[in-house]
């Protein structure tokens, strides 16, 4: 029995011309979050797929049973159903969003460009053993990490709890993606947060550091980790925007 969604959770698609756009949301978080993204490029002319995650925008319950296996198989089908109607295309993500942009990328060679907003990137083996020790101690439900906006009266649609089984699957996706980055061409764009409480702004200059193809960098000097929600949101749209018809101009095969 499929469970209720959340209000704003829900998942979005739109039909618009040859060049194709994926976004992506974050961990427990929901497609609320990469909307507005998804919305500016669907009215700069752009194809949208915008999923909702397995587990995700329902309850932490349901999303107990996930992990990076679920989630990268949902990424990878959207962007089928994407490809299938668009000519090039690219993706963009948030946070465990933008690590999944990064893995469609060393999958699918032929992604004209990705963006990647306060992206993980890194494994942390401390956190992974910190997850695994309490949840053999029988926790396996800590305080959420949504909402990190530091705009006012914005509120993120995402659990309240953090689910510790899908957070340990997600620091193994992060372990075996890490070394992969070398190999991807496709050029970057990479936004990131100088104050982020969820992801170590260092993590950005992980990826930047190794990334086989073009890296462009902006800083979101206003804004927290959901900074597609924060005061720097119509920057992120513009840039997204800008660079994804720039990519997508040239085909990349």
């Amino acid at each position: 029995m499929s469970l209720p969604i959340l209000p704003g959770a829900e998942p979005w698609s739109h039909d618009g011309g040859p060049m194709g756009a994926l976004c992506v949301h974050g961990f427990t978080g929901s497609p609320s979050s990469m909307r507005p993204v998804a919305q500016a490029l669907a009215a700069a002319g752009f194809t949208v797929e915008l999923p909702r995650l397995p587990g995700h925008g329902t309850t932490v319950e349901d999303m107990m049973t996930t992990g990076w296996a679920d989630w990268t198989a949902a990424v990878a089908e959207a962007y089928e159903r994407l490809a299938a109607r668009t000519e090039r295309q690219v993706v963009a993500g948030l946070s465990m969003g933008g690590a999944l942009s990064l893995w469609l990328a060393a999958e699918r060679p032929g992604l004209a460009g990705v963006i990647a907003v306060n992206p993980a990137t890194q494994s942390q083996p401390e956190i992974a053993e910190l997850a695994q020790g309490m949840i053999d101690a029988g926790t396996t439900v800590i305080p959420g990490i949504g909402s990190d906006i530091a705009k006012e009266g914005v509120v993120e649609v995402a659990y309240e709890g953090t689910p510790l089984p899908p957070l340990l699957s997600l620091m193994g996706g992060l372990a075996d993606l890490e070394g992969r980055y070398g190999a991807c061409a496709q050029p970057l764009l990479l936004m990131n947060s100088p104050q982020d409480h969820v992801v170590a702004p260092e993590q950005a200059d992980f990826v930047a550091g190794r990334w086989g193809g073009p890296v462009e960098r902006v800083s979101l000097e206003r804004s927290y980790h959901v900074a597609t929600q924060d005061h720097d949101a119509e920057l992120i749209q513009e840039r997204a925007v800008a660079f994804a018809r720039r990519v997508c101009s040239t085909t990349v095969r």
